[in-house]
């Protein structure tokens, strides 16, 4: 059996701060607070802040959660190959040629991607792989080459907006398949698969956790004392103070914002969350985060209100069991009508 290593860590979690250090005395046994973290999976870093009543089992819920998060690692990879294994890339590589068996862990989240595409009017869209690639591209080469950084070609850009109809993805639930017929399209899941691997997985963990993949932070179940976890929110300028902390039971943070993906091109700062419509980054916000029970549901969310006005995702709230903070460009903060209730006072 392959053996995960951990690092356990003395440094306080960047995005979950408040957890007492101290032992918790639960009804069966003493019950220790740990820290552990990862690199690499959904190309980012995983925090972990847990209790458990010895370091072994601590380890033991690690390694589950690290391997079966692996596993939606490789099959919402769009990037790499893995052998054996028919993944997102697959399904790209074969666009307009066949349609590709898959594992239903795929066919859940493109079912998910096909409703939030409907429920926000298109806003997250998982077919604008075309235009999503192009920006990507660039920004791996301007951050590498700052100098020579530039922006997509307007004309490929408006090519690639011709593919990205989400409606066209072919989902063939008896048979398994996937299928693009649109031999330009391709699928990026960039603004749910996170989110909704760590849903997932947090649900078939046992132990008392507050994690976060990248910022997407799930909570697993009540702290052994019966506090809640507290989640500091970053400043998008890189504060050392956060712009404020959330007392949180249960569920998830996520946040979408302009300083977490990004490149510059003749002084101009251009982020990762692209506009559907006009297939250039989204303006408005530094940040958005949303609160709610499920984190797949939260991270389509918090992608959806940052290219949408705040009202028009004040609505999309209200017919979702979820809250939002929006940080405006110039800095002025915006909270849905519970938002404020779970600031820490």
């Amino acid at each position: 059996m392959r053996k995960t290593v951990f690092a356990i860590l003395s440094a306080t979690l960047l995005l979950l701060t408040g957890c007492s250090p101290a032992p918790v005395h639960g009804q069966d046994a003493e019950m220790q607070r740990y820290e552990a973290s990862f690199l690499g999976l959904f190309d980012t870093v995983t925090s972990v802040v847990g209790y458990a009543d010895s370091q072994e089992r601590f380890q033991e819920e690690m390694s589950l959660f690290h391997d079966q998060l692996e596993e939606y690692h490789q099959l919402y990879d769009i990037y790499h190959d893995y052998p054996g294994l028919n993944n997102l890339k697959t399904v790209n590589d074969h666009a307009g040629v066949q349609p590709v068996k898959v594992d239903g862990r795929i066919l859940d989240l493109l079912e998910l991607c096909r409703t939030l595409y409907q429920e926000t009017d298109g806003k997250v869209n998982a077919a604008m792989g075309s235009v999503l690639s192009l920006w990507h591209e660039c920004r791996e080469q301007g951050i590498q080459d700052p100098e020579n950084a530039a922006l997509p070609e307007e004309a490929d850009l408006q090519e690639a907006m011709l593919h990205c109809d989400f409606s066209g993805v072919v989902i063939d639930r008896e048979a398994s398949t996937v299928y693009l017929p649109d031999p330009r399209q391709k699928l990026d899941v960039g603004a749910v698969a996170k989110g909704y691997a760590l849903e997932q997985v947090c649900r078939s963990l046992t132990l008392p956790m507050a994690i976060s993949v990248g910022g997407n932070v799930r909570i697993t179940g009540s702290r052994p004392d019966g506090a809640a976890w507290r989640i500091g929110l970053q400043d998008p300028d890189g504060g050392e103070e956060y712009l404020c902390k959330l007392e949180i039971l249960s569920g998830s943070v996520v946040t979408s914002g302009d300083y977490q993906r990004y490149y510059t091109v003749d002084g101009v700062r251009y982020h990762h969350i692209i506009d559907p419509d006009t297939g250039y980054p989204a303006k408005g916000y530094r940040a958005v985060t949303v609160v709610c029970p499920d984190s797949g549901l939260a991270d389509g969310l918090s992608t959806a209100l940052f290219t949408m006005t705040v009202e028009e995702g004040t609505a999309l709230l209200e017919s979702q069991d979820a809250q939002a903070m929006w940080m405006l460009e110039d800095g002025s903060i915006v909270y849905s009508s519970g938002f404020e209730e779970l600031i820490q006072g």
